[in-house]
């Protein structure tokens, strides 16, 4: 069974880094067709992909967040990292790590509230 925990900060301040780390257990980051992913969901507002980094170690981007997001991994600790640069209030969300097989959502974490507040 895969297992996915999000971690990191619920509160950043405006114009600062959001950073949040999914660990896995259960299955090895770097499986072949395996995309380790980040979906978040706004008050409102409908799920949202964010990006994702693949068996490779290759990240892939909402072309509306490139330049401010950067997704990477950590082989090591089987985990893998999401950082949202100069964020505003709108990206205050609930901030999930998914693990995607080929493209499909299969596994969620249980989910982070993020809030963007001064």
């Amino acid at each position: 069974q895969v297992h996915l925990q999000e971690s990191g900060p619920g509160l950043v301040k405006p114009s600062q880094t959001l950073s949040l780390t999914c660990t896995v257990s259960g299955a090895s980051i770097t499986t072949i067709y395996y995309y380790w992913t980040w979906i978040r969901q706004s008050p409102g507002k409908g799920l949202e992909w964010m990006g994702a980094v693949g068996y490779t170690g290759l990240a892939y981007y909402n072309p509306s967040l490139k330049g401010r997001i950067s997704i990477s991994r950590d082989t090591s600790n089987n985990q893998f990292t999401l950082q949202l640069s100069s964020v505003t209030p709108e990206d205050t969300a609930v901030y999930y790590c998914v693990r995607a097989v080929y493209g499909l959502p299969w596994d969620w974490g249980q989910g982070t509230q993020v809030t963007v507040s001064s």
